[in-house]
């Protein structure tokens, strides 16, 4: 079995000191694949040139090139002008644009809440239509944001789609991008014994429709999956993807070599068809 850890911030400073050890460990566990997505414009030599640097090593990284719906505060078109350009000049090196979204849990909490959730739809909107230009994957974050979402891709219909990064939610918010052709980033949520409602829509969901991720240094992993000799749970590494696989296994009934066998397919379909 090999793996793809489809979201994994690895050119975060958390990684900084320990990344060659971790790309081995990672090796050993047989992830084969890491798609890094960039935050924000000043992320993206990084991650462009972390890929490049260890494009000869056993691990393949994959950049993406995105502005994320936190980090906005302080951009300007001047910015989405810089991604346009990026983009341009290394759409023979990027593999989708991302991590593009909207949060509706940060436009609440936002001085003038309307105003921010007003930017970060300009921001998405622009990036959705940069993708399709571009005829590229986007990679997705959402909270609390379904139903914003949803409306900007019935409206672009992208050719490429993309994936619901980190999805938790019903069966129903589920389908709707299902309908459009988008696959679901499946992470820590399932990890979490009281995320039911996302538990049992995975079980219900096609196979075809997932993909595994870890977003680490980010959404870390239950106490409940975390053994003696890990980490501690706050913190996240792309080697706790064979313990999210492990989770998943736990709720689908398909075999591990078949579960195993077409989350690779989907990231293959998805990415580098």
């Amino acid at each position: 079995m090999q793996f793809t850890d489809s979201h994994c911030h690895l050119d975060d400073i958390a990684f900084s000191k320990t990344l060659p050890s971790l790309l081995s460990q990672c090796q050993r566990l047989s992830i084969k694949r890491i798609i890094i997505p960039s935050t924000i414009p000043s992320s993206f030599d990084t991650v462009l040139q972390l890929c490049k640097t260890y494009h000869q090593h056993p691990i393949q990284l994959y950049p993406c090139l995105g502005i994320h719906p936190w980090f906005l505060a302080n951009l300007t078109d001047t910015d989405l002008e810089f991604l346009t350009t990026t983009v341009q000049k290394k759409q023979n090196s990027i593999i989708a644009i991302g991590e593009i979204g909207i949060d509706g849990a940060i436009s609440k909490r936002a001085e003038k809440p309307e105003d921010n959730l007003m930017k970060q739809r300009h921001f998405f909107d622009f990036q959705l239509n940069l993708a399709k230009e571009s005829n590229l994957p986007v990679i997705i974050h959402h909270r609390q944001s379904h139903d914003k979402i949803v409306p900007f891709l019935k409206k672009y219909q992208l050719g490429k789609t993309g994936v619901i990064h980190g999805f938790s939610g019903s069966y129903q918010q589920a389908k709707s991008y299902l309908d459009l052709g988008f696959k679901l980033g499946i992470g820590s949520t399932i990890t979490y014994s009281r995320a039911k409602k996302t538990i049992n829509t995975i079980k219900r969901l096609p196979l075809t429709s997932l993909l595994l991720e870890t977003d680490a240094p980010s959404m870390p992993l239950s106490k409940e999956v975390m053994t003696a000799e890990s980490e501690q749970a706050e913190t996240n590494s792309p080697i706790n993807l064979i313990k999210i696989f492990n989770v998943l296994l736990t709720i689908r009934a398909e075999s591990a070599n078949q579960i195993a066998a077409q989350l690779e397919e989907n990231i293959t379909q998805l990415f580098f068809s």
